[in-house]
């Protein structure tokens, strides 16, 4: 099991607190500094393990940055806190931008990136909750991240607790029929304690998603099973964070996030090959140059 790093932890508190204080475009850029960071840093954990999907993980990683650096009530040092919210990432090929992200926070040491996909490694392709502090699912097989989430805030509700659970999905994930009974479940019990965030990229691992099966018009689907709707731009963190903090009505809420898949690099953007492509040490070299702007 891997254990906290307190060091990093209390560097996370005090990166939320300058961010609450902080005016707005400086709060923009705090964020965007944080997630290019944790780019930066996934790109060297593809390129050394010799595989991952650095293309979702590109595009979610704002996302998640926004999550757990600005909104989600957790404690590195106390994964296990009853009363914390949850994060589930629904689509867990892109574990590798997780990692970074708890890393960051202090959930373990960023040494243990070094071992991503490695054999015997807690840090696998996919996340793991029993190896993993910070994971509260495990995922991999697309469709079954928005079920367990559904679980979990009907058990909050059932606890009487002020949890929130946030559930991010890939949009290519949404044509698995699981999704649309959960989304049902949690309209039907008017789960407010429940976001869904789509990383709606618009490209899956082989084409784009309207010409594999096609979603649009994604927010009325949303809608006609009970949520309320925001979308957004995926790549905004303060958007994100308005949509994620605004106050809830009496239904679930369904956050579109408008993303780009490669985001942050430009030879990777919008190009359906770098789902799971491995880039070559020049690449990322540029990508680092990049993202270091």
């Amino acid at each position: 099991m891997l254990v906290a790093d307190s060091s990093a932890a209390d560097a996370w508190r005090r990166f939320r607190k300058e961010l609450a204080d902080a005016e707005p475009e400086h709060r923009r850029e705090m964020l965007r500094r944080r997630a290019n960071q944790s780019r930066t840093t996934d790109l060297a954990m593809i390129s050394r393990a010799g595989l991952g999907h650095v293309g979702g993980d590109m595009s979610v990683l704002d996302i998640l940055t926004t999550l757990f650096f600005a909104v989600l009530r957790v404690d590195p040092e106390r994964p296990d806190w009853a009363d914390r919210d949850r994060l589930v990432l629904s689509k867990g090929h892109t574990a590798g931008a997780l990692y970074a992200t708890l890393a960051a926070a202090g959930f373990f040491g960023a040494h243990e990136l070094e071992t991503f996909a490695a054999p015997h490694s807690a840090l696998n392709g996919h996340p793991n909750r029993v190896k993993v502090p910070g994971v509260e699912t495990n995922t991999g097989p697309l469709g079954h991240g928005l079920p367990v989430a559904v679980g979990m805030a009907v058990a909050a509700r059932l606890d009487r607790s002020a949890r929130q659970v946030f559930v991010v999905l890939g949009d290519g994930e949404l044509q698995e029929g699981s999704n649309w009974e959960a989304a049902m479940t949690a309209g039907h019990r008017r789960l407010t304690n429940l976001t869904a965030v789509v990383d709606r990229n618009r490209l899956q691992q082989g084409a784009r998603t309207e010409d594999t099966s096609a979603l649009d018009p994604l927010d009325d689907k949303w809608r006609s099973f009970g949520w309320d709707v925001v979308t957004v731009d995926g790549h905004d963190h303060l958007a994100l964070l308005e949509a994620f903090t605004a106050t809830r009505g009496d239904r679930p809420t369904c956050v579109i996030a408008n993303t780009i898949k490669g985001r942050g690099v430009s030879f990777m953007e919008d190009r359906v090959e770098w789902h799971h492509k491995v880039p070559t040490a020049e690449q990322i070299s540029a990508a680092a140059a990049e993202l270091a702007r």
